[in-house]
């Protein structure tokens, strides 16, 4: 046993001391987190553009049922999209019903509404924090790269969507 390593207390206190550096050093996410069905919801905070009271939705023929219309939001004519019924959580919102809001995200190519009961919240978390089993992903419709995973913080379950990416995958012209 001549290769035994046999570590001194200042060997641990120093390990200690690096994997407590490694933890302060850990990446931050802010994450906008909303409901849907009662569930947490999580979108990283540089998905959105704003939040606004959801305006008029105008109707659109020949879309899908979760596409609730389009709407002008500062100008823009936007569709706006009611996550509930795209996931399946039940019969969805209804776009005018009375305080609902808009998540409004936006990268180059599209920007799209996502309609909210209540307003949203902030929330960071660390990076390492985000459970990203691939048990989670395997049962789920949606495109794997659209699900992050979901984070516990305390009792609360909040799971980490990425809308650009679930966009992406949906191929729906989204703006107008």
């Amino acid at each position: 046993m001549s290769d035994k390593t046999e570590y001194t207390i200042d060997d641990v206190k120093r390990e200690a001391e690096n994997h407590q550096k490694a933890k302060e050093q850990s990446e931050l996410m802010q994450l906008i987190i909303f409901k849907l069905a009662g569930e947490e919801y999580g979108l990283p905070i540089d998905q959105i553009k704003e939040v606004v009271l959801t305006p008029r939705v105008a109707k659109m023929p020949q879309t899908p049922p979760y596409i609730k219309g389009v709407a002008n939001i500062r100008g823009n004519i936007i569709a706006i999209m009611d996550l509930e019924q795209k996931f399946g959580l039940g019969d969805g919102l209804e776009a005018k019903e009375a305080q609902n809001y808009t998540l409004v995200v936006e990268n180059e190519a599209f920007k799209v509404g996502i309609l909210v009961k209540e307003v949203p919240n902030t929330l960071t978390i660390e990076v390492d924090d985000i459970d990203k089993a691939s048990t989670l992903i395997q049962y789920s419709s949606l495109d794997a790269s659209c699900l992050v995973g979901v984070v516990n913080v305390g009792d609360r379950m909040i799971i980490l969507i990425d809308m650009v990416k679930l966009i992406e995958a949906e191929g729906v012209k989204t703006s107008y």
